[in-house]
């Protein structure tokens, strides 16, 4: 069964509201000893992010000369500048926010974080309100499970879903799965190592699956 969020996520998530001054922030940061906070509207609904770096950049950018202004505006954009003369969340945050669902799956977390190069993601129902957080150590936990676990899931559920499993053999080790056997088609075989790429855990696959040859079409007869 696929991991979802609500598996590995820390539930009572620390918020601001949009109105939350910068040295309140500060000082929750390490109280809490958390990297960044969702921003709640009146309703308790999220509408942005606010990070330690946001935090950091208006102080740096505030404080800084002016060589140090234009390297990281430089580096950060226009809106980095605008950011220094921010004194609540609602000024410093980043919003919209990327968010997910409990039941939104762990891989599709990873792959939000990876693209747009975030270290949490909040979590919201469906109504937008925050249910809990979820970090990239929370996401790459999934990466702690065994490889027997693996194999186990691999051989009783991913392969008897498509094919006969007593035709293939899977050896697991640091979560890299090596697939042999011989499927009865070539695009089961494929559809067997792309399933098996995304069981939770698993790092890579080397497939060394033996694929039916396809027919060679018959030579045409002599022409008279």
């Amino acid at each position: 069964m696929k991991a979802v969020v609500k598996d590995v996520m820390s539930t009572h998530p620390v918020t601001v509201l949009r109105s939350s001054p910068v040295k309140e922030m500060a000082a929750m940061l390490r109280e809490f000893r958390v990297s960044g906070f969702p921003v709640l509207d009146d309703d308790g609904k999220v509408i942005g992010v606010v990070s330690e770096a946001d935090l950091l950049a208006k102080e740096a950018l505030a404080g800084g000369t002016g060589g140090i202004r234009k390297v990281i505006a430089g580096r950060r954009g226009g809106r980095q500048l605008s950011k220094a003369k921010g004194a609540t969340a609602g000024d410093l945050m980043t919003s919209p926010a990327v968010t997910v669902s409990e039941d939104d799956t762990i891989s599709r977390a990873a792959r939000l974080m990876y693209r747009r190069g975030l270290k949490r993601l909040p979590v919201v129902d469906a109504a937008g309100r925050p249910t809990g957080i979820i970090s990239r150590a929370d996401v790459l936990a999934v990466f702690d499970r065994s490889d027997e676990e693996i194999r186990s899931e691999i051989i009783s559920q991913v392969i008897p879903r498509l094919s006969e499993p007593s035709w293939y053999s899977a050896v697991v080790k640091n979560g890299i799965v090596t697939l042999e056997g011989t499927p009865e088609t070539i695009p089961i075989g494929r559809e067997v190592v792309a399933r098996v790429r995304h069981v939770d855990g698993v790092v890579a696959v080397h497939d060394r699956l033996v694929y039916p040859q396809p027919p060679v079409p018959a030579s045409p007869g002599p022409y008279f």
